[in-house]
């Protein structure tokens, strides 16, 4: 029996095999075998599909939230549950990142957020800067995992090498070329939610005697 959730898991598999411009439906309604008519009957056309994909992998993430900890401690925890996500839909997380959701389970992130760093004494606009900042180094780390930015981003196939690098020109560049052609995900993203939460700590401590 055809269902609006059977469509929905399907355009997921098709857009993290390959990525969501492969995603119509018709490709969608031949990947089910039915005929492409009968979609319209739960989804009203691609944009709400996409819609409904970005929704169900939001919908997945696992928030674990202590109000009780220090705020960071429960920016760590956001960040990571994110991350977890988008490791596990890389390409979707991209579907995620690119629509404007005002449901339930795309605010829920969004409200989680503010509210931290609200309770930690930023105002306004600079906890709304900061979740932005979040938002971009996110996204930034997901792309070059998932090896869409080919600067300094390190993939099976393209590695940086010291022997491609010519030493008198690019010094640098070929001491450190072992350091640029590695990349540990997961330890590189940690470094980098620390890095802002240490800035973060210092922008809270701003006018305190």
């Amino acid at each position: 029996m055809l269902t609006r959730q059977a469509i929905v898991a399907t355009a997921i598999d098709l857009i993290e095999r390959e990525g969501a411009d492969a995603v119509s439906m018709r490709r969608i309604a031949a990947e089910l075998g039915v005929g492409v008519m009968s979609l319209y009957n739960h989804v009203p056309n691609k944009d709400a599909l996409l819609s409904e994909v970005a929704e169900t992998v939001l919908a997945q993430i696992e928030f674990i939230d202590d109000p009780e900890a220090h705020w960071t401690d429960r920016v760590r925890m956001q960040a990571h549950a994110f991350r977890q996500i988008a490791h596990h839909y890389p390409r979707c997380t991209m579907v995620v990142v690119s629509r404007q959701l005002h449901s339930d389970a795309g605010l829920l992130p969004v409200e989680r957020a503010l509210s931290t760093l609200r309770s930690a004494g930023f105002d306004g606009p600079d906890a709304v800067r900061m979740l932005r900042m979040f938002i971009a180094f996110i996204v930034g780390s997901l792309l070059r995992e998932v090896g869409v930015t080919p600067t300094f981003a390190p993939n099976h196939k393209r590695m940086v090498r010291a022997e491609d690098v010519d030493p008198a020109l690019f010094p640098t560049v070929s001491a450190l070329a072992p350091l640029l052609g590695a990349c540990d995900h997961e330890s590189e993203f940690a470094f980098g939610v620390e890095l802002m939460i240490q800035a973060m700590l210092v922008k809270s401590r701003e006018g305190t005697p």
